[in-house]
C-alpha cells in the first residue's frame, strides 16, 4: 500500500457500496486498483494519461467502454454521490455528525487552459448582431478578471465534513444557492424513514443575507445565524415599525463559521479540486465528491 492508497479500513467501508461487478471485468481487487488510481489523480492533478502503471491502464480509471469502474462514469451517474450518502447515513447512526451547526460558504476554483475544450454551442445571430459561442451551461464555467473559474458552493458540520455540495460558474452568487445546497443536505437512515434534510443551527456570512433565504429557513424551522447587510439595515430602520424587528444575531456560533473554510482548506488540499483540469463539469463535481468521500473515511 502506497501513500494515498485505500486502507484496509476504508476498503472495509467502502466495499458494501460499490456496484456489483457483472459479466466482463474485474473483481473486487480491481476495484481497489482502480480507485487508488483515482484517489492518485486527484490528490496529485496530473493528466489522467500520465497515472503510474501501477494503477493500470489510465483508459480503465477514467473511462472504457467495456470496464463498469471508472470515473467518469460514476460521476455522471451520481455513484459517488450515493456513496458519500451511504457513508454519511453509518455516520449519522453512529452520533460522528455534528449537527448542532452547519456553516455554508463557497470558494472559487481556477479553470486550467486544458479545462476550456470542451465543445461549445455554435455562434448563434440575433438580428444585426451576433452573439459569440459560450460554453455548454452544464459546463459550470463563468470568466471572471482571473479567467476561466468554477465555484463551488458547500455545507459543512461542526466536523469539518461537507454535508452537501454544488458548482455553479464563477458569476453565480453566493445568496441564490443556498437553498439549493441545503437541498443536497439529505442523510439517509439506516433503520428506514424520511432523511434527515435539517440541522439544528445554520451559519454563514453576509453574502447569504436575504429575506427569502430566511423566510425559507423559518419555514424549515431551521435557526441561523446570519449577520444583516448595512444597506438591509438602513431599508429597514426608514421604514419604521414596518420594517420589521431585527434580525437575531448569535456572535459564539458566528464566531464557529471558521470551521467551513477550514473544510475549504481540507478539500483544496487535492491539487484536482484547488484547481479545475476536466473539461466537463459532472467530472469535476465527482472529482469534489471523491474529496469529500476520503474526508468521511477519515471521520
Amino acid at each position: 500500500m502506497a501513500r494515498g492508497d485505500l486502507t484496509n479500513s476504508e476498503r472495509a467501508q467502502l466495499e458494501p457500496h460499490l456496484p456489483k461487478n457483472t459479466g466482463r471485468g474485474g473483481r473486487w481487487k480491481r476495484h481497489r486498483q482502480v480507485i487508488n488510481g483515482i484517489l492518485f489523480r486527484m490528490r496529485t492533478g496530473i493528466p489522467w494519461r500520465d497515472l503510474p502503471r501501477r494503477f493500470g491502464s489510465w483508459q480503465t480509471c477514467y473511462d472504457r467502454h467495456r470496464h463498469r469502474h471508472r470515473h467518469r462514469r460514476w460521476s455522471a451517474e451520481g455513484t459517488w454521490e450515493r456513496i458519500v450518502r451511504a457513508v454519511q447515513a453509518g455516520a449519522d447512526a453512529d452520533g460522528r455528525i455534528d449537527w448542532s451547526l452547519v456553516s455554508v460558504d463557497s470558494t472559487v476554483c481556477r479553470a486550467h487552459q486544458h479545462a476550456a475544450g470542451a465543445r461549445k454551442q455554435a455562434p448563434r445571430k440575433t438580428g444585426k448582431r451576433t452573439r459569440p459561442a459560450q460554453h455548454r451551461p452544464d459546463e459550470a464555467l463563468g470568466r471572471s478578471r482571473g479567467g476561466l473559474t468554477m465555484k463551488i458552493h458547500l455545507a459543512g458540520e461542526g466536523g469539518l465534513r461537507p454535508c452537501g455540495h454544488a458548482g455553479h460558474p464563477r458569476s453565480v452568487g453566493r445568496c441564490p444557492q443556498m437553498i439549493p445546497v441545503l437541498e443536497r443536505l439529505r442523510v439517509p437512515r439506516p433503520d428506514g424513514g424520511h432523511p434527515r434534510t435539517r440541522p439544528d443551527h445554520l451559519s454563514g456570512d453576509k453574502a447569504y443575507s436575504l429575506h427569502r433565504n430566511r423566510r425559507c429557513l423559518r419555514r424549515r424551522q431551521i435557526k441561523h445565524t446570519i449577520p444583516e447587510r448595512r444597506d438591509q439595515q438602513a431599508h429597514r430602520l426608514r421604514r419604521g415599525s414596518n420594517g420589521g424587528r431585527p434580525t437575531g444575531f448569535d456572535a459564539a456560533r458566528y464566531a464557529r463559521r471558521d470551521e467551513v473554510e477550514r473544510l475549504i482548506n481540507r478539500l483544496k488540499a487535492n491539487r484536482a479540486v484547488a484547481r479545475c483540469f476536466d473539461k466537463r463539469a459532472y467530472v469535476f463535481y465527482g472529482t469534489v465528491t471523491v474529496a469529500a468521500l476520503r474526508l468521511w473515511f477519515c471521520a
